[in-house]
């Protein structure tokens, strides 16, 4: 069986999308593992906020702005992430870009901007990230889709074409790169409660979920939150060399059922999501412990809300960081 050196201590890292949701809480899990993190998006203030409390708490960390519709920005990005933290070990390609635009309806600009944020732009960082690292034997490429790859969902053309087409990108580098001592891996998260959706409109959000349901997509309320998703990101990197996690898939669990009273146990209903549940006799730690998300103000446009992806509620929402920006915004 052949041997393989084990991970160096210190594993330099970029997220993109790290400005939210799960790339923020894949670079805080990396962060507190030791790992040096550069966090990559276009609201590279937030990215800062992150990265000022990873070095708070003892971490190394560095925010840098990132726009991958920018072929500039991207080659900047790299160059910035190696020239300030040496070679990168780790990539962990994650910013997304979805609109609730049906095929026929998508505008083509928009189209485009989607498959570019979300396919072309992660091959072109790669292709400035990997090779080094297949000259030197080792690293860990990570690309995080969508359910949506194996079960499509109307009203998602472009996101869901361009999920589909980086698993196809992330399957031929698997092929391309075995032997080189650099592993690929699909990260594959259901419903999620980040900040995409909050910029939909109430019925746009409504007509989304009706369709939906109409197709049999959403089977319970259940959602992962952003740390879930982190945590199987985070093992992937860190599983041992010799061990390859080509494909991940995580969704969220369904509300337990369980019986309605003591005097009726064999009646069932399901759980309201805010339901308590006995606690179990050794409750396991998480496997990464990861700070929630700042708190927002109220009047903040980009606030989470009922219904969609990122409130309090179970969100039906497909996953996807660093969401769209408002009309009008310059990416």
């Amino acid at each position: 069986m052949p041997r393989f050196d084990p991970h160096p201590d210190r594993r330099p890292a970029v997220v993109t999308g790290a400005s939210s949701g799960i790339g923020r809480a894949v670079a805080l899990g990396l962060a507190s593992v030791g790992h040096p993190v550069v966090l990559g998006a276009r609201r590279v203030d937030r990215c800062q906020e992150t990265a000022e409390k990873i070095r708070a708490d003892g971490g190394i960390a560095t925010a840098v702005t990132l726009d991958l519709t920018d072929a500039a920005s991207v080659d900047a990005f790299a160059a910035t992430a190696e020239a300030v933290h040496g070679p990168i070990e780790i990539v962990v390609s994650n910013a997304g870009d979805v609109l609730p635009q049906t095929t026929l309806a998508t505008p083509p600009d928009d189209f485009a901007r989607q498959v570019q944020v979300n396919l072309l732009g992660a091959q072109r960082l790669v292709a400035a990230l990997v090779p080094a690292m297949v000259t030197r034997g080792r690293g860990d490429v990570v690309f995080v889709t969508s359910d949506v790859v194996r079960v499509p969902r109307p009203r998602m053309a472009a996101y869901v074409t361009s999920k589909a087409g980086l698993e196809a990108m992330a399957r031929v580098m698997q092929m391309e790169l075995e032997g080189s001592g650099v592993r690929v891996g699909i990260v594959r998260p259901g419903p999620s409660a980040t900040e995409q959706g909050t910029s939909w409109s109430d019925e746009v959000v409504v007509e989304t979920v009706e369709e939906w349901t109409r197709w049999g997509l959403l089977r319970h309320p259940g959602y992962l939150r952003p740390r879930d998703v982190a945590n199987a990101i985070i093992a992937v990197v860190a599983t041992p060399r010799g061990t390859h996690l080509t494909l991940v898939e995580v969704e969220p669990e369904a509300p337990t059922a369980r019986p309605a009273s003591p005097e009726a146990p064999a009646t069932a209903r399901l759980a309201s999501p805010d339901a308590t549940a006995p606690a179990p006799a050794t409750a396991p730690a998480p496997a990464i412990e990861i700070a929630p998300e700042p708190t927002v103000d109220p009047g903040d446009s980009s606030a989470p809300g009922p219904g969609t992806a990122g409130g309090d509620v179970p969100s039906p929402l497909p996953t996807t960081d660093d969401p769209t920006p408002d009309p009008g915004a310059t990416p």
